[in-house]
């Protein structure tokens, strides 16, 4: 078997076991490199090599953590919890509950649009926002997996379709460089008002992915227990302080400026360390009470960290392998000169290599110098050959145990331990994104 194929098999069954997905990655890793020719010492090396580039992430991870801790203890979540519990009134009807529901999810999809585009923070926002929501979810009886495809459309679906923000990055910046790159032997040419457009149909995909998921799937009732935040089981959770004008204002800007300082510094790990401080000097919490923060933000966000720093070594063991171009070039050995059928197996491959990698920016380099001349070959159009790759990339972000599309849904939503990764956010979002992400990418490869 391709080692690929194995690896992504072995990481995706035992995360479905409620493996953890840390050791799921090493195993699937050591399993893919032993599998495609590389020694222990190799794979070992390959994969330690690949765990660097993702460190600085984990940073960011435990940073943003600490920095979610400090603007809870400020008493600005309790008072967002508090205004709009009240929403529900002491005896709300079933109706009014339901507006109320759609009008949170409403807000978080809006939250997580603007993350990627208006005000491209990605992630940054969820460990500062959901937590605190989390006393209006229960109390609604709000399923999480709702939740989860909310954000995560919101951080996939703006970046593949506007090209503002990381969709400069990635439309831009990656997918139309390296299509460019791969297809200039062959006088490939596609400008840029042809990408957005030709990811349309892929992201029309998603859209009724995430209708189905809000208003079908995942509408009904779910019972949540009461539980302390970023608190494990046996320890007194931290009391907030009463909200003071201070406190909250400082609280404000200790949020724009971690933001902007994100932006403008291209650092989540600076921005939240300047949040931090402006918090300490509105007297949220006093610096010899700084240890205890970043262990409690530590603590929050540890796992997720540690997941991104495996799949970076994950990722790059895959790449010593040799294993994609194989993969795809064994594919294609089935089926001739069917283009219906190649368009599928294009797919149905990024969607291995891609599951394994956990991010479509990091993906696009791989898989574009492999699919721009099999498409060529092929008779696909630009528009079409565009589709297919940007589509292959995407789904990786949109339903992998590794990419932080799930893992950061993950990180607010299981901050009381009743949110698991792979049942409530993967599961969900692999099954309302990543198969109409197939269908309509098909479907734009063959019509345009």
């Amino acid at each position: 078997m391709n080692a690929v194929i194995l690896a992504v098999l072995v990481m995706v069954t035992l995360s479905l076991l409620r493996v953890s997905v840390v050791f799921a990655l090493v195993v699937g890793a050591l399993v893919g490199g032993l599998a495609g020719g590389l020694s222990l010492d190799d794979t070992l090396s390959a994969f330690n090599d690949g765990v660097g580039g993702g460190a600085q992430v984990a940073l960011a991870y435990a940073t943003l953590g600490a920095f979610a801790v400090a603007i809870s203890r400020s008493g600005l979540p309790d008072l967002l919890a508090t205004r709009l519990i009240k929403l529900l009134g002491k005896e709300a009807t079933a109706a009014h509950q339901a507006r109320v529901k759609m009008l949170l999810l409403g807000a978080v999809l809006l939250v997580a649009i603007s993350s990627q585009n208006a005000i491209p923070v990605h992630i940054a926002f969820i460990p500062v926002l959901i937590p605190p929501l989390l006393v209006v979810m229960n109390r609604l009886q709000l399923d999480r997996r709702a939740v989860a495809c909310a954000l995560t459309f919101g951080l996939t679906a703006p970046y593949m379709l506007l090209p503002v923000g990381f969709g400069a990055i990635f439309l831009n910046d990656i997918l139309l460089a390296n299509l460019n790159s791969a297809g200039a032997a062959a006088g490939l040419d596609i400008t840029r008002g042809m990408v957005p457009m030709a990811m349309a149909i892929p992201v029309g995909g998603m859209a009724i992915g995430l209708v189905v998921a809000l208003l079908f799937s995942y509408r009904g009732q779910r019972h949540y227990a009461a539980r302390p935040l970023a608190a494990p089981a046996g320890e007194q959770a931290h009391t907030p302080a009463e909200p003071h004008m201070l406190g909250l204002v400082m609280s404000g800007v200790a949020i724009v400026a971690a933001l902007g300082l994100q932006l403008y510094t291209g650092s989540m790990i600076v921005g939240g360390l300047v949040g931090i401080g402006l918090l300490s000097l509105g007297g949220i919490f006093k610096w010899r009470e700084a240890d205890d923060l970043f262990t409690s933000g530590m603590r929050m966000m540890a796992l997720i960290g540690f997941i991104m720093i495996s799949a970076a070594g994950f990722a790059e063991v895959m790449k010593a392998t040799g294993d994609i171009e194989a993969l795809v070039a064994g594919a294609f050995e089935l089926f001739g000169d069917n283009r219906g059928l190649a368009a599928l197996v294009m797919l149905l491959v990024g969607l291995f290599i891609t599951l394994g990698i956990g991010s479509s920016f990091s993906t696009i380099p791989i898989i574009a110098a492999i699919f721009v001349p099999l498409a060529i070959q092929f008779g696909f159009s630009p528009m079409a050959t565009v589709a297919l790759v940007g589509t292959a990339a995407a789904l990786g972000d949109a339903g992998s145990p590794a990419s932080d599309s799930t893992l950061g849904p993950t990180a607010g939503l299981n901050v009381d331990g009743q949110h698991d990764h792979m049942w409530d956010s993967v599961v969900p979002t692999f099954l309302h994104y990543n198969l109409p992400l197939i269908a309509f990418g098909w479907l734009a490869a063959m019509s345009l």
